[in-house]
């Protein structure tokens, strides 16, 4: 493991999307992690373009979720600014935040996904129903509304396209909820989301901001026979490699019925808080929170080497 003592590292954390109370809570601990490891950690709470990084780090630890800094913006400004800085670079950032770009280069890998259609200009769905609704470039399940009966069409399609004009709308399968952690070329257990109330929504991802969400229960690792465990892990690889990535990201499965595994999307920068999944699925692994940060520090400093 690297060694990060006296390494000098900034936190970035907060951010200005939708997504900033979680990525407070991943920031706080993430820099308790690695000041354990003995590294000099300063936090900074990033609330547009004009954040000031410390002179003299070494590498940002980015952990601002969704807008900003999981889309290619703050990895713009930091590669401008000569900041070595975690997770992906430009070009992945901005392909994987983006729900539509990615599902298109699934299909072009041959990654499979559930089938799809890109609404513009006000363009109604032709898709038959149940399909899901969803804003493309916001993370958290933020923007996303399931249809299963015409008459809640209209109101779905008004509150997507407060998040923009271009809409991704994408065949609903019904299935378990399972999520795959990657982190450089490491596939890690698989763990199933159950729901305890409507879907793996906002409020029940994050019960601490939601006191009053049912929550979800996770199973880690998932109950899945041997061969689909193997499957289901080298899918999420394909998917990760699919979008050119290199460090770490979470990959989202839907199996169907009929235990055939759909990615639905991947995430660059998910979530670090305690109730997470990728530190769960690490857990699982036997890398503990302070050792999975620092993987995610090594494997991101060979990027810029």
């Amino acid at each position: 493991m690297i060694d990060l003592r006296n390494k000098r590292i900034a936190v970035l954390l907060g951010g200005p999307g939708s997504e900033r109370k979680v990525s407070l809570k991943s920031g706080e601990g993430v820099m308790e992690a690695l000041r354990s490891l003995g590294a000099d950690v300063t936090g900074v709470d990033v609330d547009g373009p004009d954040f000031i990084v410390p002179p003299g780090t070494e590498i940002a630890f980015n952990v601002i979720h969704g807008t900003f800094g999981e889309d290619g913006q703050i990895q713009r400004i930091l590669e401008a600014r000569n900041v070595p800085y975690t997770g992906e670079g430009v070009a992945g950032s901005e392909l994987a935040i983006d729900k539509i770009a990615t599902k298109q280069r699934l299909v072009e890998r041959g990654v499979p996904t559930a089938e799809f259609e890109i609404l513009r200009n006000g363009a109604e769905p032709t898709l038959s129903l149940p399909f899901v609704i969803k804003a493309p470039k916001e993370g958290s399940s933020v923007g996303i509304y399931i249809v299963k009966e015409p008459a809640s069409l209209e109101k779905s399609l008004v509150q997507a396209r407060t998040h923009g004009n271009e809409l991704l709308v994408e065949k609903f399968v019904p299935g378990r909820e399972l999520t795959v952690g990657v982190v450089g070329d490491l596939a890690l257990p698989i763990i199933e989301i159950v729901a305890k109330d409507d879907f793996y929504n906002f409020a029940n991802k994050y019960p601490f901001l939601n006191p009053n969400a049912a929550g979800a229960d996770h199973f880690c690792p998932a109950a899945l026979s041997p061969e689909l465990t193997a499957k289901v892990q080298q899918l999420a690889l394909a998917a990760h490699r699919a979008l050119d990535l290199q460090v770490y990201s979470r990959v989202d499965f839907v199996l169907s019925g009929q235990d055939e595994p759909f990615v639905l999307e991947v995430n660059t920068i998910p979530g670090m808080t305690p109730v997470s999944l990728l530190p769960e699925a690490a857990a699982a692994h036997g890398i503990g929170y302070p050792e999975l940060c620092a993987r995610i520090i090594e494997l991101s400093l060979t990027r810029f080497h």
